[in-house]
């Protein structure tokens, strides 16, 4: 089983939890300028809403996204004042016909002088706890299995 990490982030907020996921992982977290090389059973995808919608570029990555080589999007964002981007990633994974776990991770992110500290230590912590943490002690294949199960 296949995992990986893209994210797209303008202020850095993304890239936070991104980290955090990946470092509990084993996987680096990479923007979503390096293309997905080999197929994934499950990419951890992170954004944000700007101007209430996702960047262009975070829309035409999921565009170009093949439903053959990816198989589920867990999604996890930022944003300062939007809820989470998940509804807007969802919608665009979902009309290409990949399947989105129905469970994501969403923190406030700093923008101007809303939200200054965040996201902070604690929600990065909480980004990995909410994906993986509970059930990767040490990455493995079953690990990976569980992860899959855990966000379902």
């Amino acid at each position: 089983m296949y995992v990986s990490i893209r994210y797209f982030t303008r202020s850095g907020n993304t890239k936070k939890l991104a980290d955090a996921i990946g470092n509990v992982l084993g996987v680096p977290a990479l923007p979503i300028s390096e293309k997905l090389m080999t197929p994934v059973d499950l990419l951890f995808l992170g954004g944000s809403v700007y101007g209430g919608k996702v960047d262009d570029s975070l829309a035409a990555f999921i565009d170009e996204l093949n439903p053959e080589y990816v198989k589920k999007i867990a999604v996890f964002s930022t944003s300062a004042f939007a809820k989470s981007g998940f509804q807007k990633i969802k919608s665009l994974a979902e009309a290409k016909g990949i399947e989105v776990a129905p469970k994501n991770y969403y923190c406030p992110g700093k923008f101007l002088f809303l939200h200054q500290s965040r996201p902070n230590e604690e929600d990065c912590k909480a980004a990995a706890l909410f994906f993986v943490m509970p059930i990767c002690k040490r990455r493995n294949s079953e690990n990976i299995r569980q992860i899959l199960r855990m966000i379902n």
